[in-house]
């Protein structure tokens, strides 16, 4: 072997440690087994997971978690099969992700041998399908920068790099990659145009009841506090969507999450509204409830960084397009100051409404001899938990729990359902907690996503990954299931047996209890008060309560 040059999974190795990364996830095979030896090696941590799509949902919560670039490796034919669920949930959030993955040679000899390839898939064609911008490394010499170049593409969302077995087992040059690498995020768009802020002021001086709506893209841009300075300045209420809870959490009039899952008391106050403007928001039907949550012909003003966005699902009478921020600033130096009494959203007996909101007195709780109100449970377990969390949540009907469980900013909270797809929120809760192992990372989690993905007890235990593991049981696909009962069909093929995962769970290392009582809930408040080590608590739910989201998208019933 010349002095001068170096295998190239060695090479590729360095280079990621360039990157500066802290954690490769992934799952071993063949071809990139040495890789893989040679990340662990250099002293980049590499984090096995069981199933090649929950490593690239590793990938992508680390990116989420901590803002730095999620790096996710598995391999050819097969293993890119089984992360294909991953990389389009990948693609769809827009997080920083690069997945390298293997791919056979691009020319023979067959790297099995004689015989066929077993393991031959077009790689290149299935991503390509499915939406996955990707790069592919024809050479053992060149791979090491084209890494480099897929890293910084990465920092726009989901890049892929496939490296053929030829490539991975060559050499390259020791020198190559040898320069300093620096990701930087994308940049942010410039002001927005005045004539587009002169519109949005015209339409905010004539509104009495302004609210101001907040998304994920407000948080991104670091508004919340020009947004919070601006509705003080107008009277304006303030709400967020989901993927923005609490942004405006300990402000007076802080309305909650619009839409799906909303509060009684915000609605009192956004069903007033004479004007919404909307900072970083989709407007998508869990935001809008199907288009019913914001005052029918209220003027609509959508500020966000992309044009495209604006006016994509629900009308738009001004377009702002720019950045949260900086529209917020803009239009804080432009509408002129409202006096106290001009601000009628802004009264006494709305603050008092907003002050003595319980969300236990939202519902009626239904609890069974053996079941609890999947309510009941956020409630009890927003107090129960470290109030510094991050709450992750894979998809369901259980999710009206989200709606009663807090977190200390946008930041802290993340929903796997990109995709609307179970099954993800597993290996996205591991990579969260890693990119952020300060704070106790609690996941709410279906039984039906639970099974595809519970041999992902054994990575938590094994990495020593601090994560709290809350599976809402109602022994169904609970979402399929009031599907069907809304539309008055049979439930018996949506429903399962009732089955207790907390031994399986202390089998793998957790502290684990069943819950099926308020009760024994509370009985646990010491060890959710402060986890040690990984927790799983399996909580028995009456599976016969339905998600408002669901009810929204019901049948109508004839009235005769």
């Amino acid at each position: 072997m010349a002095a001068d040059r170096i295998p190239t999974h060695e090479a590729l190795a360095l280079q990621i440690k360039r990157l500066g990364a802290e954690y490769v996830f992934g799952l071993m095979s063949e071809e990139t087994a040495q890789l893989i030896a040679s990340i662990d090696s250099c002293g980049v941590r590499f984090c096995s997971a069981r199933h090649e799509n929950n490593a690239v949902a590793m990938a992508e919560g680390y990116a989420s978690a901590s803002g730095r670039l999620g790096i996710a490796l598995i391999g050819r034919g097969p293993a890119t099969a089984n992360g294909l669920h991953g990389l389009v949930y990948a693609r769809k959030t827009g997080s920083r992700v690069l997945v390298l993955l293997g791919a056979g040679t691009d020319a023979p000899p067959n790297p099995n041998g004689f015989g066929p390839d077993t393991k031959a898939l077009d790689a290149s064609a299935v991503l390509q399908g499915a939406g996955v911008r990707h790069m592919v490394a024809h050479d053992p010499e060149s791979a090491p920068q084209m890494l480099a170049q897929a890293a910084a593409a990465a920092s726009h969302g989901l890049m892929a790099l496939l490296l053929p077995m030829n490539v991975l087992n060559g050499m390259a040059p020791a020198s190559a990659g040898c320069e300093a690498i620096v990701l930087t995020a994308p940049s942010r768009q410039a002001a927005p145009r005045e004539a587009a802020i002169s519109a949005a002021t015209a339409l905010l001086q004539r509104a009495r009841k302004p609210l101001i709506v907040s998304g994920v893209g407000a948080h991104r841009a670091g508004a919340a506090e020009a947004i919070a300075r601006l509705a003080d300045h107008i009277g304006a209420a303030l709400c967020t969507t989901m993927k923005a809870k609490d942004m405006f959490r300990g402000h007076p009039f802080d309305c909650g999450v619009l839409g799906s899952f909303s509060h009684s008391a915000g609605r009192r106050l956004i069903e007033q509204a004479d004007c919404i403007l909307v900072f970083g928001a989709g407007l998508n039907q869990r935001t809008t409830s199907q288009g019913t949550s914001l005052p029918a012909g209220t003027p609509l003003i959508q500020v966000d960084i992309s044009r495209e966005a604006i006016g994509r699902w629900l009308h738009c009478d001004v377009a702002v397009a720019g950045d949260a921020r900086a529209v917020a600033e803009a239009l804080m130096a432009a509408v002129p100051p409202r006096q106290e009494e001009d601000k009628m959203l802004r009264s006494d007996g709305n603050r008092r409404i907003l002050a003595e909101y319980r969300p236990e007195l939202d519902f009626e709780a239904r609890h069974t001899p053996r079941t609890i109100d999947p309510r009941t449970v956020g409630v009890e377990l927003d107090r129960m938990l470290p109030a510094d969390r991050n709450v992750v949540y894979d998809a369901g009907n259980f999710l009206s729990v989200a709606a009663y469980v807090s977190v200390p900013g946008p930041a802290h909270i993340k929903q796997a359902s990109d995709f609307s797809s179970i099954g993800m929120g597993f290996g996205t809760a591991l990579g969260f907690a890693c990119g952020d192992r300060h704070r106790v990372t609690v996941l709410f989690i279906g039984d039906g996503a639970f099974l595809m993905t519970m041999s992902e007890l054994e990575t938590a235990a094994r990495e020593g990954i601090p994560l709290v593991i809350v599976l809402m049981n109602d022994c169904a696909y609970g979402a399929e299931l009031h599907f069907l009962k809304l539309r008055d069909m049979p439930l018996a093929t949506t429903q399962f047996p009732d089955i207790d995962y907390a031994p399986v769970a202390e089998a793998f290392g957790f502290r684990a209890a069943t819950v099926r009582t308020v009760e024994e809930l509370r009985r646990l408040g010491g060890l959710l008060a402060a986890p040690d080590g990984p927790v799983f608590i399996d909580c028995k739910i009456n599976g016969a309560v339905a998600a408002a989201f669901l009810e929204e998208t019901a049948p109508k019933r004839s009235k005769t």
